[in-house]
């Protein structure tokens, strides 16, 4: 099930979240969004449901041996293998078996094993849970441990929480009024960029990426440009929905996304993106490797490494993988820059040196990422930078253009960029009746949102979340 589905904006939201406020205690009300969780997962893709559940037992039986055992690297090393080794048998045994098939000319039947929704996710989130109790981390009962994983804002593209601030919020949190109000709003601002932005820039991208060389010079810019729109209006929609329903529940969950377009250099761009995978892949896979701590050439081949891995863990594909090596490459040249880079962004026109190159570095990966193939991705850098008649199709494509695409693409490019930090600096000078007049104000804004994107809903294709796929 997606949270911009019919199914859950109209009935199981609604009917959850009546549920759950009537729910008395703590403990109740932890059962009962337990039970949501897991029908919320087995309604999107029942199938799953094994996996997930597997999963969870894994990573209990572990914790739990471990909590007695202390460190015990037979277990640990036990524990995250299982969970490797369901994620390989359902993500990427397919891509494995055809690779090996190529190499060896080998005729390999096509196994047909869906990969259970969000699989990447909360794969993730086990393995954090049995690393953290291995070095002393809080462990919980099964029944924590399913609800961590399942706990369904989170459970198909994240974020990717810690199970330490989550337990903590399991015995005590604050459920009130105001807090579920803000909540919704943030749901709802999540859901519009979904909706009305991410929604409505997506058929340009489709077009461009669809036709490949045959795009010609401006529809292949124009996509290699609305998709890094879309995607991160997409992602950080379901984000934004993510929280703000944890948020009425009661649970803080980790922060996603900091405007990533404004980034001054890779680094800062991954700082600033997907922040929850970023800290995981640095917490558990960097700094284990050594980080930066053995000199410079050891760095860089770290930063490769956990690119690599970055990639692959979108999918069992090439194209992915070419796009984690793309941004391990920037990062590795960042790192031989060193000073010279830091001297750089000093000055008001080398920072805005260093923001252009940043984003045209981040939109050509995109490219990679979006690309059906590497062919594919061949195709479109050829369309980009290699001045060719386009077919009539990609001008057929450019003149169709309706004035809402545009709208939508002009405010996805102002809403990349921080200017909600600045209003809301400008707020904090403010008094507090007025602070109190401008929440009521954009309350009722999101509700005026909500409007519109049922609109928008009613008038358009269904989409799922691009990173449901992962």
């Amino acid at each position: 099930m997606d949270l911009n589905s019919t199914l859950f904006l109209f009935f199981f939201f609604p009917v959850s979240a009546l549920l759950y406020f009537a729910a008395p205690g703590t403990r109740l009300k932890n059962g009962f969004l337990l039970l949501a969780g897991l029908a919320f997962y087995a309604l999107g893709r029942w199938q799953g449901m094994l996996v997930l559940l597997a999963s969870a037992l894994i990573s209990w039986a572990a914790g739990a041996v471990l909590r007695r055992t202390g460190r015990n690297k037979p277990v640990l090393a036990a524990a995250l293998l299982l969970d490797l080794a369901l994620l390989v048998c359902f993500k990427y045994l397919t891509l494995l078996t055809e690779t090996a098939g190529a190499l060896f000319s080998l005729s390999v039947p096509a196994l047909g094993l869906a990969a259970p929704v969000g699989i990447s996710f909360f794969t993730l989130k086990a393995m954090s849970y049995v690393i953290d109790v291995y070095r002393g981390g809080e462990a919980g009962g099964f029944f924590s441990v399913l609800l961590y994983l399942s706990f369904f804002p989170q459970v198909t593209s994240g974020p990717i929480g810690r199970f330490g601030r989550f337990a903590g919020e399991l015995k005590d949190r604050s459920v009130t009024a105001e807090g579920a109000a803000l909540g919704l709003r943030r749901f709802i601002v999540g859901l519009a960029k979904k909706l009305l932005i991410a929604g409505a820039v997506a058929p340009i991208a489709d077009k461009a990426f669809s036709l490949g060389q045959d795009a010609g010079m401006a529809l292949a810019w124009l996509g290699a440009a609305a998709y890094p729109v879309q995607l991160y209006f997409d992602f950080s929609g379901y984000s934004d929905m993510a929280i703000g329903l944890g948020r009425m529940f009661g649970f803080s969950s980790p922060e996603n996304f900091d405007y990533p377009y404004a980034a001054l250099s890779l680094r800062d761009f991954w700082r600033r993106w997907h922040i929850s995978l970023s800290s995981w892949l640095r917490d558990y896979l960097y700094i284990p490797l050594g980080g930066g701590r053995r000199g410079q050439g050891r760095k860089c081949v770290n930063l490769l490494i956990v690119f690599a891995v970055s990639g692959l863990w979108h999918g069992a594909s090439w194209t992915f993988l070419l796009w984690g090596l793309w941004h391990g490459a920037f990062r590795s040249l960042e790192v031989c820059a060193g000073d010279r880079l830091d001297a750089l962004q000093k000055s008001a026109p080398g920072r805005a040196l260093c923001r252009v190159c940043t984003l045209l570095a981040v939109c050509l990966g995109f490219v990679l990422f979006r690309a059906a193939s590497p062919e594919n991705a061949l195709g479109m850098f050829r369309a980009m930078f290699v001045p060719a008649a386009p077919v009539p199709a990609a001008v057929t494509a450019l003149e169709r253009i309706a004035p809402a695409v545009w709208l939508a693409l002009c405010a996805g490019i102002a809403g990349s960029l921080p200017v909600v930090p600045w209003l809301r600096a400008k707020a904090d000078g403010m008094s507090e009746a007025a602070r109190g007049r401008l929440t009521a104000l954009s309350l009722a804004g999101a509700a005026a949102l909500f409007v519109l994107c049922m609109l928008a809903a009613a008038g358009g294709d269904f989409r799922p979340f691009i990173y449901n796929q992962f």
